[in-house]
């Protein structure tokens, strides 16, 4: 594939507002950027929800060919079962990876490795970088950076999460090929763990070839 057509110089921002701070931000941009035509488009005024940057990471035990995923409620997915989409039976707690948002000073490695012992008492011994990509680039300024992590599920247990935060966190492990069965059957919903599910199953035979 070509070059990308623009670089961050090809914009200029004429204002940016703060329209909420709280436990996320909201601001208001207004700016305007190179065309592919040439020239540069009228300004254009977007809110932009910021709620920083976040690590997914899929404990995988290579021995037992099984994945840890975790189950807990999200705000969010609450909020989305207002839409007609849904049936009554949806849910709001979901099935994903262990993730966290990467606090200032720390590098996605170091949240990995602290979100994995929070939210499933399981220590990594190991990471596979698989993915940075942007969550919703129209709205957020939000990435992921997506790893595999390899864990022990003999060492899986209790309930996990940090209680002052609202974090009730049931961690589980299941066969590897029954997780990414969950995806088609709509079990798994959430393009984070999609992502990490995903690339697990593609590329399964190099990762057992690096943590043989």
């Amino acid at each position: 594939m070509k070059k990308i057509s623009f670089t961050r110089d090809d914009v200029e921002v004429v204002s940016k507002k703060s329209g909420y701070d709280g436990y996320f931000d909201l601001n208001t941009y207004t700016f305007r950027h190179r065309q592919f035509a040439g020239g540069w488009s009228t300004e254009i005024h977007r809110e932009v929800f910021e709620r920083g940057h976040a690590v997914g990471v899929l404990p995988y035990d290579p021995v037992t060919d099984q994945v840890v995923l975790i189950e807990q409620f999200r705000a969010g997915a609450y909020a989305s079962l207002e839409s007609p989409w849904y049936s009554d039976k949806a849910s709001p707690w979901l099935y994903e990876a262990v993730a966290g948002i990467i606090d200032e000073g720390e590098n996605p490695e170091d949240v990995a490795y602290r979100e994995s012992i929070e939210e499933t008492g399981l220590t990594l011994t190991d990471l596979i970088p698989v993915s940075h990509y942007l969550v919703s680039p129209g709205g957020t300024s939000e990435s992921v950076f997506v790893f595999i992590g390899r864990t022990d599920v003999a060492k899986l247990g209790g309930l996990h999460g940090v209680p002052h935060e609202g974090e009730d966190i049931r961690p589980f492990s299941a066969p590897l090929n029954d997780a990414y069965d969950a995806i088609s059957n709509g079990l798994i919903n959430n393009g984070m763990t999609i992502i990490a599910l995903q690339w697990l199953m593609l590329n399964k035979d190099k990762v057992l070839t690096k943590w043989s």
